[in-house]
This record gives structure tokens, C-alpha cells and sequence, in this order.
């Protein structure tokens, strides 16, 4: 590994800490002494990177740091290409749209050997057996999830009656044949999973739900590793 790759790992690194960090920690995560860790964290200081701590009390990279040109590994390219891909096939305009243009800023900013990869990948992404059935707007329901708003929709359950149901939205399951809305439901005053096609008469709401986004799916998950575990 070079060091300019392997200074742009302690970056990223750093970036998936939200508190600070050992140097030990850091050291061994890239398998460099503790000595080269300091030149490293001292030369991307003098970089202009905003790293707090110092030896023994550790290290954290302020939030809104962004790097000088992107650099990419050739496995890298090759997810981001085929995730974007994927993306950009899905029924959900908006979201194809957006993949497709944040692909093109990718490439806008990449040196000129990696965006010539980025253009040769050759990762495709085929079509699938079966349309993919969507149903409500998911558009209404991420830009709900984002805001942390109420949603008001009539569901119709597998025996095909509906019922008009208040949720809290906190997540959007992308399935090979669905999706699946995760959220919490007033009606029902627990957590449940709402299939976008048979979702209807989804409106959104100015409404912001009691508890935060975050709390609420850090709990979905611990139930669903409870129930696994019976």
C-alpha cells in the first residue's frame, strides 16, 4: 500500500468514529507502527484535515472534512458503478435520476485514468424476472423518513381488507420484488413492515413523530435479534 492509499484509510477510519479513537487502534487497523500512525495523523493535520486528540487520549476527525480529488480502488469503482446501476434501473424516478447524476459527479471529479475505468466496468446489471411492484409513492416515504414526519395511508392487509393506519416511518426495504416500508404503526402501537404495492392514499403530514429515526431503528433491529434467537 502506498502512502497517499494508506493515509486516505486513516480518513476513512476516522470518519466511522464518531468518538476518539487510540492511536493503537488506528495503528492496528492499518498495521503500521505507532510511530508511522503519529507522521500519518501530523502530515494530514498539516493537510489541513481537522483531526483533534493527541497520544493517549486519542483521535477524531471533525465532522465536514472533504477530500481533495476522490480516490478509488478498482473494487471500489466497481461497486459504486454497479450500485448505481441498479439504482438507476428501479421504478422510483427520482431516485434512478438521482443515482445516474451522482454518478456523473463522481466521474466529473475523478483523475482521468480512474474515470476511464469507471467508464470501462463491465459489471452490468440484467433485468428481473418480474417487475418490481411498488405501489405507493416511495418518494413521499423517504422524504417522510429523512424529516422524521407522520404519514397517513390506507393498507390492505394479504386477505385483501383495508384499514386507515397512522405510521412513523424510519425505513425503505429494497426487495428483488417489493418494498417494504418499516415503521411504526399508532394502530397497532408496535412496529410493522408495510409492502409498498399495497400501500394507498398515502399523504404526508407536517407532523413530526415523538421519537427520533435513529433510537427507533437502533430498537426495530434488537427485536428482530430477539426474535431470531428464540
Amino acid at each position: 500500500m502506498s502512502r497517499s492509499e494508506r493515509l486516505l484509510d486513516l480518513i476513512q477510519i476516522l470518519r466511522r468514529h464518531r468518538r476518539p479513537v487510540s492511536g493503537l487502534t488506528l495503528a492496528g487497523e492499518l498495521d503500521v507502527s505507532i510511530r508511522t500512525l503519529y507522521r500519518d495523523i501530523a502530515t494530514l493535520q498539516g493537510r489541513g484535515a481537522p483531526i483533534e486528540g493527541e497520544p493517549g487520549l486519542g483521535y477524531v476527525l471533525k465532522p465536514g472534512f472533504m477530500l481533495p480529488p476522490l480516490m478509488f480502488t478498482d473494487e471500489e469503482i466497481e461497486a459504486i458503478v454497479l450500485g448505481s446501476r441498479w439504482v438507476a434501473k428501479q421504478p422510483d424516478t427520482r431516485l434512478s435520476a438521482a443515482a445516474t447524476d451522482a454518478l456523473a459527479k463522481i466521474a466529473a471529479v475523478l483523475p482521468d485514468d480512474l474515470r476511464e475505468k469507471l467508464d470501462a466496468t463491465a459489471l452490468l446489471v440484467g433485468p428481473s424476472a418480474e417487475a418490481t411492484r411498488e405501489g405507493a409513492d416511495l418518494g413521499i416515504i423517504r422524504k417522510a423518513i429523512r424529516a422524521e414526519r407522520k404519514l397517513e395511508m390506507t393498507y390492505e392487509d394479504a386477505s385483501g381488507v383495508g384499514s386507515r393506519r397512522i405510521v412513523w416511518p424510519f425505513a425503505l426495504g429494497f426487495f428483488d420484488k417489493v418494498r417494504v416500508m418499516v415503521a411504526w404503526c399508532e394502530m397497532r402501537e408496535d412496529f410493522r413492515h408495510f409492502r409498498a404495492d399495497r400501500i394507498s392514499d398515502l399523504a404526508a403530514t407536517d407532523t413530526r413523530y415523538p421519537r427520533r429515526r435513529v433510537a427507533m431503528l437502533k430498537e426495530w433491529r434488537a427485536t428482530l435479534e430477539t426474535s431470531r434467537k428464540r
